[in-house]
């Protein structure tokens, strides 16, 4: 299964981290992940190629995440009913669809997120100012995996970068998010975008 270089992505964040940031735990992040059930707001798209994309997010715990790229690309990938599907407007086969949980994704959409206790934690280091979280499918690892880059005081997701299979890597700039503000559930409904795109050609 080759990954879309849309997919995870628009959850990715670089920011600029403070000096003298403590090490987190594992436990102090999932407190952090915890602490909202929804999210939104404004992300720039740093591709691999060195090309840039802008766009909107809104996640929706559990299990729902919805990414909306600006044109030119007016991509759109959504998480919801299990699934994590990309709808590319340049595409006329439908949308690629993978399984929610076997993309690292699911980590952060979980109701009661638990790193320490989750199989997809390959790995955590701390660089005098952020700690990262390596994590991967871990039955299915060649398909490259996502670091989560978080800084203490208060505890804040800042990077989030995918590395494909192929060495590429796709990081994306958050803007201001607002939590715990009514999202939609029809934001993050496959089935119905899938029938628009449709009636649509």
């Amino acid at each position: 299964m080759k990954m879309n270089r849309y997919t995870l992505a628009p959850v990715l964040a670089l920011l600029a981290v403070p000096a003298g940031a403590a090490e987190l735990s594992l436990d102090q992040i999932s407190a952090y992940l915890n602490s909202f059930a929804t999210a939104q707001g404004e992300f720039t798209q740093i591709n691999d190629d060195g090309s840039i994309s802008t766009g909107k997010i809104w996640l929706k715990r559990p299990g729902r995440a919805r990414f909306e790229y600006n044109p030119p690309e007016a991509a759109l990938v959504l998480a919801g009913q299990g699934a994590v599907a990309i709808f590319d407007p340049k595409s006329n086969t439908g949308p690629e669809t993978y399984p929610l949980n076997q993309t690292p994704l699911s980590i952060v959409l979980r109701r009661d997120v638990d790193l320490a206790k989750s199989d997809m934690v390959m790995g955590k280091i701390y660089d005098g100012t952020a700690t990262t979280v390596t994590a991967a499918d871990p039955e299915n690892a060649e398909y490259g995996n996502i670091q989560l880059v978080f800084t203490d005081n208060p505890v804040q997701l800042r990077q989030w970068v995918i590395n494909d299979q192929a060495g590429g890597a796709t990081t994306v700039v958050l803007g201001e998010m607002a939590f715990d503000e009514p999202v939609r559930n029809s934001l993050f409904d496959i089935r119905s975008q899938s029938d628009k795109v449709t009636k649509g050609r």
